[in-house]
């Protein structure tokens, strides 16, 4: 996936997009964001979806408003327009032909290559385990009915061991600790099974149903079943033939050093040749991403990145050395009276005149007035 255009989608006006190996999208709520990726997978993984649909007894309707209903849920036929085009990876789209035609269906090997984790990811693990497939209304997003039925298909195939996390065999050590520091604090996911299987939080000795989790280890455990399914083990880099990984809103219900252990999983996903993008509203991902450039350009090595997680570690080091050569982009989507606008505000230049990139998308304006309204005061006061 190298770029999409776009005009008149959804609340959408006009974006240029460039992915680059990491892609943020920031932005208020109800920007387009997460209908733009949800878009790019299903231009991308078109067959695989219609497969799967197929499979599960999901038909997609006669009509292009109840097809797009079908994949981005309920009342979103009104995403389309007369007015919009669709341009991807140099191919122009007609959104109106998006229905299989007789016989597609027939004998088809497509395989996904856009592994989506969703805003609403902790809906699937409500009740402590991965719903199934058709568990959803057939109005719910495909994104997230998908999602929970790899989540479970990736539990029940390969790993049904009763302590979940931590595993030596899952994860690199130094991910691990993070996770356990930062999230877990030293207590045991386990798989109990009782009448199903359920996850149940060992802490001292007690065992805590997924509902007395807090909140932040709730929204975190699709995110760990994401990473073990993202990082096979042996000798194999990737999964399948996943190429790209979206995750919408990483650090939700997460600490602030919470949200530094995803991004040390992201710099995996990034060594082991995935494509990452991701959806945020956090000033910690902005945050480093500015480092990352500034590390980049004054010719700073990987260990100066890690030294952001407080990190020594010279086999993790040794793994990440080549993921400076990465390239980073970020995409505002700015609410004008026109629509929305997608900006490219890569450089997230403090300096610039340009307030959407020196306010990096207003992420960090607050922080800006708080410092120059204090250092007035005391400035005075002196």
């Amino acid at each position: 996936m190298n770029n999409l255009k776009l005009t008149d989608f959804g609340p959408i006006k006009e974006a240029d997009i460039e992915f680059g190996d990491l892609t943020l999208f920031i932005g208020a709520q109800a920007s387009g964001k997460s209908v733009v990726l949800q878009l790019a997978k299903l231009l991308q993984d078109k067959k695989q979806i219609r497969n799967t649909l197929n499979q599960y007894a999901f038909t997609w309707g006669d009509t292009k408003e109840e097809i797009f209903e079908r994949y981005f849920g309920e009342g979103m036929s009104a995403l389309i327009k007369e007015s919009t085009n669709v341009t991807f990876n140099g191919k122009k789209y007609d959104l109106n032909k998006l229905k299989p035609q007789r016989g597609e269906l027939k004998n088809t090997t497509a395989q996904e290559s856009i592994f989506y984790i969703p805003a609403h990811r902790v809906l699937c693990v409500q009740k402590g385990w991965p719903n199934y497939f058709s568990d959803y209304d057939s109005s719910d997003p495909y994104v997230l009915r998908n999602f929970s039925e790899t989540l479970r298909l990736s539990i029940t195939q390969e790993m049904l061991d009763k302590q979940y996390f931590p595993q030596n065999n899952k994860m690199k050590k130094v991910l691990r600790d993070a996770i356990n520091r930062e999230i877990f604090h030293d207590s045991i996911i386990e798989i109990k099974k009782t009448d199903r299987h359920r996850f149940v939080l060992n802490v001292n000795k007690d065992s805590l149903g997924f509902g007395q989790w807090s909140t932040g280890q709730k929204e975190f455990l699709p995110l760990l079943m994401s990473f073990y399914w993202l990082f096979p083990a042996a000798k194999v880099a990737k999964r399948n033939k996943i190429e790209i990984v979206v995750i919408e809103e990483p650090e939700m219900g997460l600490h602030p050093n919470a949200i530094k252990t995803v991004i040390l999983n992201v710099l995996e996903l990034l060594f082991r040749g995935y494509k990452v993008i991701i959806s945020t509203h956090s000033n910690v991902l902005l945050d480093f991403v500015w480092a990352f450039n500034l590390i980049k350009a004054h010719k700073g090595n990987i260990n100066d990145i890690l030294e952001l997680f407080g990190i020594k570690n010279v086999n993790f080091a040794e793994d990440l050395k080549d993921v400076l050569e990465k390239k980073i982009k970020t995409y505002y989507f700015k609410h004008t009276s026109q629509g929305v606008e997608v900006k490219d505000i890569s450089s997230l230049d403090a300096n610039s005149e340009d307030d959407d990139i020196s306010d990096w998308g207003g992420i960090s304006s607050f922080t800006s007035t708080a410092a120059e309204i204090v250092s007035r005061l005391v400035s005075i006061n002196e």
